[in-house]
């Protein structure tokens, strides 16, 4: 089958989106079929990190002087009618199945596309607008069908909640040993900081201002972050601080963790499988609903007062167990292999 990604990234809407698309794209690869990505050339994208895998990518031109007072056509930097036009253009022929994630981006899209591809698949989190896809994903926790009632065809395959979350293989693979570790864990030792591959409201540097001397710190920056000369220059002569810019081991650097200073979004699944505690900063208002259900199970606490917040997991060290044993329970890592093409 041909298929192709349309997804984007950039300074404003970080990378989520493309890493959760590169995920289901390298599954598919797997099973010999023809990948192509269409993104456009936003400023602070990480288009590189789909070269690096090889994949076909075909980029559509910026819209200059584009404004709107909608946050997510803003990320996207086009009326979605237009986009749906670039698309087109530039869209391979015969296309089997057209896989969307975007927030931008509706059924009015959709039917644009409809006559340019056999299926169309939207990988979607918010359940806020209607769409005409053969099949829609929400790997979110707490996720149902009547959140989509109304709202997609009635013929549409729902694939929803953390069974069918896009973690890699690398995630999976380690969950058995790592909760074997979390079962013979008996202190908080070590701490793993990791704000996404943007944080451009630089929430790590006052994280770390915030933090005790007295832990093993590892801070994790994506590449395309514009604070991380400053976090560099804070953390040059500490000791127990670790900085690791574009992370390729990042199941790894979890796994070695003891407890997680982290974002809402996809990351969370991440955290989860390899049964993690989390103390979890609401970085955008689309992760809001994810953090309040993880912290509604007890597997996530999200950040009121980080020093009264970290103490007291360090204090109360069942907390920590509770924390760790209720993550475990929200995904097993395997999601990817559940969706069939």
């Amino acid at each position: 089958m041909q298929i192709v990604f349309r997804t984007d990234s950039s300074i404003k809407m970080g990378v989520g989106h493309v890493m959760r698309c590169l995920t289901l794209a390298d599954e598919l690869n797997s099973q010999n079929h023809q990948i192509t990505f269409i993104c456009r050339n936003l400023t602070g994208n990480q288009i590189v990190l789909i070269k690096q895998k090889k994949y076909k990518i075909i980029t559509i031109p910026i819209v200059r002087n584009f404004t709107t007072n909608n946050i997510y056509l803003e990320w996207l930097g086009a009326t979605q009618e237009y986009d749906a036009e670039q698309t087109i253009r530039v869209l391979p022929k015969n296309v089997d199945l057209l896989i969307v994630d975007s927030y931008a981006l509706d059924e009015v899209w959709h039917q644009r596309l409809r006559k340019f591809t056999e299926k169309i698949m939207v990988i979607d989190d918010l359940a806020d607008r209607s769409f005409d896809c053969d099949t829609l994903l929400n790997q979110n926790l707490g996720t149902q069908i009547k959140d989509y009632k109304g709202k997609v065809r009635n013929d549409c395959e729902l694939l929803l909640g953390c069974d069918y979350a896009l973690l890699r293989p690398e995630f999976p693979n380690l969950r058995e040993v790592a909760l074997k570790k979390r079962k013979n864990t008996t202190e908080v030792k070590s701490i793993l900081i990791s704000l996404g591959g943007i944080d451009t409201q630089n929430r790590t540097y006052d994280i770390l201002k915030e933090i005790s001397d007295n832990l093993h710190i590892v801070v994790v920056l994506g590449g395309g972050s514009p604070h991380n000369e400053m976090i560099k220059k804070y953390t040059k002569n500490k000791e127990n601080i670790k900085v690791i810019v574009d992370a390729n081991n990042i199941s790894e650097l979890m796994f070695n963790a003891d407890i997680s200073i982290g974002a809402g979004g996809s990351t969370s699944w991440e955290r989860c499988c390899l049964g993690l505690p989390t103390l979890l900063y609401v970085l955008a208002e689309n992760q809001r609903k994810i953090a309040e259900n993880l912290e509604q199970i007890g597997a996530v606490k999200i950040v009121s007062n980080l020093k009264v917040d970290l103490q007291n997991i360090l204090n109360n060290f069942s907390i920590w167990q509770v924390m760790s044993e209720r993550a475990q329970t929200v995904c097993d890592g395997i999601g990817v292999k559940r969706i069939k093409i």
